[in-house]
């Protein structure tokens, strides 16, 4: 008995037809025929009753359909776990994280996924958090760290790694160094310090402002909180940044944002199908599991 006779048998039964079956197979209806003949002498038994237009299982026919079918499955499952291993020695895969945020947690996650599968070549860039997302969508990644405003776009899953307040900073020189808030209508025509648009921490400001009627002033933008942070510090405007990357200044004030206030998170995002390869899936479980056990809790950018 041989995987292709009982491949062609099961088509024949589901097609009630050899030559519908002999074209779902890619094979002459001679040679489909042929092997089921000599399936049946093999097997000492009539599969099909061929007496009329249509051809139905004998009851030998209906008692070998779900054990071919069974034992077709198995072989199919059989290849596609060694098509899962080929991919986990050999495959790669593409991961993204924005630039404002180099988290050493993030770089454990990976550490811990290549000590896991060392076959697999990783690949790491940098950008933000808009280009970041459009690589997820289209492909091009397949797990990224974002910082994000609002829900993903359609096709990316994502997981909560941060969800933190943005403060006005400000030098202790700064008119505003004596207070402890501030409207975030007050801020319409001060000097901002921002990161660059595209990342999470810039749209979460410019979607606020624009629900309150302005655009912000933004002086100086930078791609590293750190910067943001150094340029506040200099007395050259009001940084606007995450509440632990403030705190972490002895040099800064920082004033809450009220009326609204002001929210940005970092999310881990991958394909909502879960990636296109075998490491791409094996990353994300990685990621994910690395995340329910609460390892990763990198500063809000």
């Amino acid at each position: 008995m041989e995987l292709r006779q009982l491949e062609y048998f099961v088509a024949v039964a589901e097609e009630a037809s050899f030559t519908k079956a002999a074209s779902k197979v890619h094979v002459a209806q001679p040679g489909v025929s042929a092997q089921i003949r000599r399936l049946e002498r093999e097997l000492g038994e009539i599969l099909f009753d061929r007496s009329e237009r249509t051809v139905r299982l004998t009851a030998a026919g209906a008692v070998l359909l779900p054990h071919a079918r069974s034992a077709l499955g198995a072989v199919a499952n059989g290849r596609l776990a060694l098509d899962e291993l080929a991919g986990l020695v050999r495959g790669s895969v593409a991961v993204g994280m924005i630039t404002s945020c180099a988290s050493v947690e993030f770089a454990g996650l990976l550490a811990g996924f290549h000590r896991d599968h060392p076959g697999v070549e990783i690949s790491l860039s940098e950008a933000t958090s808009d280009h970041l997302l459009d690589g997820i969508v289209s492909g091009t990644l397949d797990l990224a760290w974002v910082g994000l405003a609002g829900p993903p776009p359609a096709g990316v899953a994502s997981q909560v790694i941060a969800d933190e307040a943005l403060v006005a900073a400000v030098s202790h020189f700064h008119p505003l160094a004596g207070k402890s808030s501030v409207r975030l209508a007050e801020l319409a025509d001060r000097p901002l310090i921002s990161l660059p648009r595209g990342t999470g921490l810039r749209t979460c400001l410019d979607d606020a402002c624009a629900r309150a009627g302005f655009a912000p002033r933004v002086a100086l933008e930078a791609s590293a909180l750190g910067l943001v942070a150094q340029l506040a510090r200099q007395d050259l405007g009001i940084a606007i940044l995450p509440e632990s990357v403030a705190a972490d200044s002895s040099e800064l004030h920082a004033l809450t944002v009220t009326r609204p206030t002001l929210r940005s998170r970092i999310e881990l995002a991958w394909r909502a199908d879960g990636g296109s390869s075998p490491a791409a899936r094996a990353l994300v479980l990685h990621a994910r599991a690395v995340l329910a056990h609460g390892t990763e809790r990198p500063p809000t950018p």
